[in-house]
């Protein structure tokens, strides 16, 4: 599963705000000239986000947006999801409704892929908008060392 372009812009116009905010209202204009985002792609962003409560908007001259809650309490997973942006990594539609199968059973692999995005949720929803702006998440590169016929996965040194 790779994030979609609104998911990651999303988190760029957030991190963007959340860094050049000083208690005054930012345009969308000047977080899309910063991020090198489309202004009108942005314009959509920032409704679903003002709709799940993530930003709120100042009318009039000087208006703009800001941020809702603390850089603290906001966390990368809530915004991505805010934009609608799917983290399921199974093709079933819902879980109580049976699996993806045409006989509404799991396919073999169901578990497998609906632990991965149950993973990567969990750990969207461990960074907060703050980490990222204090640049405290810091990417891990892997060794995958083979053994015979197992493969054992190590974090790089």
């Amino acid at each position: 599963m790779i994030l979609g372009t609104k998911a990651r812009y999303a988190v760029m116009a957030m991190v963007d705000l959340a860094k050049n905010t000083s208690g005054k209202p930012i345009t969308l204009a000047e977080i899309a000239s910063r991020q090198e985002i489309p202004l009108p792609y942005l314009e959509q962003i920032f409704s679903k986000l003002k709709r799940q409560g993530l930003v709120k908007s100042v009318k009039g001259p000087g208006g703009g947006y800001l941020m809702a809650k603390e850089c603290t309490d906001t966390w990368v997973a809530d915004i991505v999801t805010a934009v609608d942006e799917s983290l399921k990594m199974t093709r079933c539609e819902a879980e109580d409704h049976g699996g993806c199968m045409a006989t509404r059973t799991k396919c073999l692999t169901h578990d497998l892929w609906d632990g991965l995005g149950r993973q990567i949720y969990a750990y969207l929803k461990s960074i907060s908008l703050q980490d990222v702006c204090d640049r405290k998440v810091k990417s891990q590169q892997w060794d995958f060392i083979g053994h015979n016929d197992t493969h054992a996965v190590q974090p790089h040194k």
